[in-house]
């Protein structure tokens, strides 16, 4: 299958679940707001969440699956004798983790917690509940994480992409509940608890799934003793810099939450909202392109055709670009719009509204460098190479730490926004840089060339949408009617002028789309 039919399906299916995230978000800011529970929830959902995305989705994919894909080429046994001794070592450590994590909630939580939420008994005990019952989420993503794994080695990308949709189904089931309830604290609480409860049961839903899928493609992982085998050791020697080198994201996020301490109340909300616009395309797209292209590096690689991979990584850039600058500068300039459309009503005000509005433009700022992140990393991991990328993590959070210490008590939670944005240029750059100096990948004139058209066509795009911001600002809080007008028009403006200024410029061409259609070997 080609790259770009690749992306297609698990960005397709992404795009699907995060149409469901957004509903899942609306409903939180109307029946939450931000603040009190709200932030309770961000706060207990926060750990389980991070832990999987740090842990399950980025350090352990990105160990397993080029391993995985060379016990392939020795035979699928091998590669399922494989599989079982992950699993067996990995079984036992989820669940020691997840207990201790589960006794240790009220000191964990208390190291992220901010003033507010620490000095206010109630809401912190509530989080604390809500923390012990959401965490078993991580033992079930963990698991279904190596059945992911193993489907997309086998080029099966549809099942994994469809899961998290389970999650926020789960999560929309709770909420729709509390808004049928009379409003309240008690039913803000109440709503809070069913959140946590929905959250593991969508972990074991998503195992369930995935298993089913990989006994459909005729693979089964048996379950058998720990044993730290010559494999699961060389996995582990893999495993933990690419903690830091897949999940440098994630690991931003983290650090987040220990300087939203010291900020406001309601910052965690505000943070988590922007969030969600954020990752919309990140997971659309980076994501995407960076779970479609590591199997194929992985091959191509192993059987040292290092043309193909040339060609692969190449072509994953100058997609990635070609969706994720436009989307950056239409964020940038709309984002408050769309935050005011979707979010502002009920118990979240128009100055939450005003907030999250200006931290989207902020985090997209570096909306392209995170997924040029997600999209380079593959390179060193179907080398097993998981050490360069933790390097270059590691410098660019001590980018952002540092930019985090002088802004954050200056202008508050935008620090955190920006200085993330700055962290994952410096990161890119980094990883750009080692790769061209080790003969492994460099930019041709062409694709340079085709990525400064892209960034020339996004321009005056951005200029037609300001201009439409203006005319439109007293429609985005207005009746549903005009809400859905104005917003509609707004991708309407963004779609049609990009799409101008991308044929006038020769973004797009018949020989590009070929190009990317091309079959994977």
């Amino acid at each position: 299958m080609s790259l770009l039919k690749n992306v297609g399906t698990i960005g397709g299916l992404t795009a699907v679940s995060r149409i469901f995230g957004f509903l899942r978000d609306i409903m939180l800011a109307r029946v939450l707001g931000a603040g009190g529970v709200a932030d309770a929830w961000q706060l207990a959902f926060q750990l389980p969440n991070l832990f999987r995305r740090l842990f399950a989705e980025g350090a352990f994919a990105s160990a397993f699956v080029p391993l995985f894909n060379r016990h392939m080429t020795e035979g699928e046994s091998e590669a399922r004798r494989f599989a079982s001794e992950v699993l067996a070592v990995l079984l036992p450590i989820l669940v020691v983790f997840g207990a201790v994590m589960m006794l240790a909630m009220p000191w964990v939580l208390w190291l992220f917690a901010n003033a507010t939420l620490r000095a206010d008994a109630e809401h912190y005990a509530l989080a604390v509940t809500m923390g012990q019952i959401a965490f078993p989420y991580l033992l079930f993503m963990s698991l279904a994480t190596l059945t992911a794994a193993v489907l997309n080695s086998l080029s099966r990308f549809a099942a994994a992409a469809a899961a998290p949709i389970l999650l926020n189904i789960c999560l929309l089931v709770a909420l729709f509940w509390g808004a049928l309830q009379p409003g309240g604290e008690a039913t803000r609480q109440s709503t809070g608890m069913f959140l946590a409860i929905a959250v593991s049961v969508s972990g074991l839903l998503q195992l369930l799934w995935l298993r089913h899928w990989m006994r459909k493609a005729g693979f089964s992982i048996p379950l058998a003793r720990p044993r730290l085998t010559a494999r699961v050791k060389e996995m582990g020697v893999l495993i933990v810099p690419a903690v830091f080198g897949a999940g440098v994201y994630q690991i931003s996020r983290f650090i987040d939450l220990a300087f939203i301490r010291v900020l406001p109340d309601g910052s965690l909300t505000y943070m988590a909202m922007a969030d969600r616009w954020n990752q919309l395309p990140l997971g659309i797209i980076g994501i995407a392109l960076g779970t479609a292209i590591l199997p194929a590096l992985s091959r191509f690689i192993a059987r040292e055709e290092g043309d193909e991979a040339q060609r692969l990584q190449s072509n994953a850039i100058e997609l990635s670009m070609l969706l994720t600058v436009p989307a950056a500068v239409a964020l940038f300039v709309t984002g408050s719009a769309f935050v005011r459309v979707f979010m502002q009503a009920g118990a979240f005000t128009a100055e939450d509204a005003a907030v999250t509005g200006s931290l989207v433009s902020g985090l997209v700022i570096g909306l392209p460098a995170y997924v040029l992140v997600k999209v380079l990393t593959p390179n060193f991991f179907a080398r097993k190479d998981t050490r360069t990328p933790v390097i270059t993590a590691a410098l660019s959070l001590v980018v952002t730490v540092a930019l985090n210490l002088y802004f954050v008590p200056r202008i508050g939670v935008m620090s955190l926004a920006v200085a993330g944005a700055i962290g994952a240029w410096v990161n890119t750059a980094l990883l750009y840089g080692i790769l061209a100096r080790r003969g492994f990948f460099t930019l041709t004139g062409r694709v340079v060339g085709r990525i400064a058209r892209i960034v020339l066509a996004a321009v005056p795009m951005g200029a037609a949408l300001w201009a439409a911001m203006l005319y439109g600002d007293p429609y985005f809080t207005g009746t549903t009617a005009e809400r859905m007008g104005s917003i509609l028009a707004l991708i309407a403006i963004g779609l049609v002028s990009y799409a101008l200024s991308a044929v006038v410029l020769g973004v797009l061409d018949k020989s590009t789309v070929q190009r990317l259609m091309r079959r994977q070997a």
